[in-house]
């Protein structure tokens, strides 16, 4: 079972050729519906943006013991996507030269905390820095500890564990040199951007992105009444609490009605009151120059990596899409743009206890290239890091054993940097903390993150 809606603003004249050269939304549907049963989703949204048009569609119901169906204002977790907004707030502020990109996370670590220089190798060739947090750069681990048994999803590890922890760690690789999905890297870049403007985190971010999107339900602190309209997983049902301990990772909810709001801020179209500025969803860094890049490629092969987002297809044209994967606690989540077409598409499911038998993220894809006019992307197989589907495990169960999987190496030639104590760790006083930022201020232009020129993948 499934319901639909489409809302139609006023289009300008001039792109009335290109439109018609694109299918109606509504044929969406169908696809859509193919996904959610080929993943085995207890229930999915579905929204499409393009233009000024929105298409959302959902399917399956709320939870596995409920029989109501999710609606645009059902309350989804982000998971993953949480990244990006993050790295949306830090864009703001870099604009606002309030923090740069080549700012040194040392500058707002909490007094008495030292932050890593060495890695596992040796010293580091320079200090970790906002730029590479934000990009999967500062050669951090994807997690650090397992959570305590019972805790809630997005509570673990909280401001005084991280911190703790940071000290004693070594880095895998020196900062700008390699690209490893890091969870943790996106809690230390969102208390960072909290300790250089003195707010908390959930603070800043209804500031800068919350009130100026008339946002509802986009939060880390769901009330009583937000958390009686969670989807909620067979496979993992979880608590509706309060996430702001992965304010940066993972941590926000929302709703399919905030997230057409979104893709709109990010695309520069008509419906929201403001755009973002341009760098939030900007490229700056090509897997090409790095050692190794791991983790990044679930819903493709990476041709650019920005501000959490990563970008797929560059060589193909018009099909380029920049994109944010996500996942955790029972849900899976997903998020691309197609900015040649302004088009961009979002999708949350709740996994079953059924094993998926379908790859939502590059399902989710192909539909948004369809909405566009575009044929599908063929799929690299040599793809270390694509999720394999149903039919491709069936078909390799008689192949003889794939050698050992090894992290990918772009090109021969050295890599290019881009740019526990037990005590409770204090946050600095605000006029100690200004005083440590204030040097950040004199270098001017320093607050640009240099972009490198995208070459061709190699």
């Amino acid at each position: 079972m499934s319901s639909a809606a489409h809302l139609r603003s006023a289009q300008p004249a001039g792109e009335a050729a290109t439109r018609a050269a694109e299918p109606p939304l509504g044929s969406a549907q169908a696809v859509a519906e193919q996904i959610f049963r080929r993943t085995n989703s207890t229930g999915m949204v579905v929204v499409v943006v393009r233009d000024g048009d929105v298409w959302m569609a959902s399917f399956g119901k709320v939870a596995y013991n409920s029989k109501d169906q999710p609606t645009p204002d059902t309350l989804v977790r982000l998971c993953s996507i949480t990244k990006i907004l993050t790295t949306d707030v830090l864009a703001k502020l870099v604009a606002a030269h309030t923090v740069a990109f080549t700012d040194p996370l040392e500058k707002f670590a909490p007094e008495g905390v030292t932050v890593p220089s060495m890695t596992v190798h040796g010293p580091v060739d320079r200090a970790l820095t906002l730029g590479d947090l934000a990009t999967h750069t500062g050669g951090l681990p994807r997690e650090i500890a397992y959570p305590p048994v019972g805790a809630a999803h997005f509570t673990f590890p909280d401001f005084q564990y991280r911190w703790q922890w940071l000290p004693g760690f070594r880095y895998r690789t020196s900062p700008g040199t390699a690209a490893h999905y890091s969870n943790i890297g996106f809690d230390l870049l969102a208390d960072a951007l909290s300790q250089a403007t003195d707010k908390s985190y959930a603070e800043l971010f209804r500031e800068k992105t919350v009130q100026p999107l008339a946002l509802r339900d986009t939060t880390l602190s769901p009330t009583s009444e937000q958390c009686t309209r969670l989807m909620s997983s067979e496979r993992e049902p979880s608590q509706c609490t309060d996430t702001e301990a992965a304010a940066g990772s993972g941590g926000m909810y929302s709703t399919p009605r905030d997230m057409a709001r979104l893709m709109r801020y990010f695309l520069g179209l008509p419906g929201v009151p403001v755009h973002q500025n341009g760098m939030s969803t900007a490229m700056y860094v090509d897997p090409a120059d790095l050692r190794s890049v791991q983790g990044l490629g679930h819903a493709g092969v990476p041709t650019g990596i920005g501000l959490g987002w990563v970008e797929i297809n560059r060589e193909y044209g018009d099909s380029r899409i920049v994109q944010k994967t996500g996942g955790g606690a029972g849900f899976q989540t997903y998020v691309a743009l197609n900015p040649a077409h302004h088009a961009g598409i979002f999708i949350a499911r709740m996994q079953s206890r059924r094993s998926a038998g379908g790859n939502m993220f590059r399902e989710a894809n192909d539909l948004l290239l369809m909405l566009c006019g575009l044929p599908p992307v063929p799929v690299d197989p040599n793809d270390p890091e694509r999720e394999r589907t149903a039919e491709d495990l069936e078909e390799a169960r008689d192949a003889a054993p794939a050698p050992a999987r090894v992290a990918r190496v772009h090109g021969g030639r050295a890599p290019r940097a881009t740019a526990l104590t037990h005590e409770p760790v204090r946050r600095l006083p605000r006029a100690q903390a200004a005083a440590r930022r204030s040097p950040a201020k004199a270098g001017g232009a320093a607050h640009v993150l240099r972009k490198p020129r995208l070459g061709r993948r190699r």
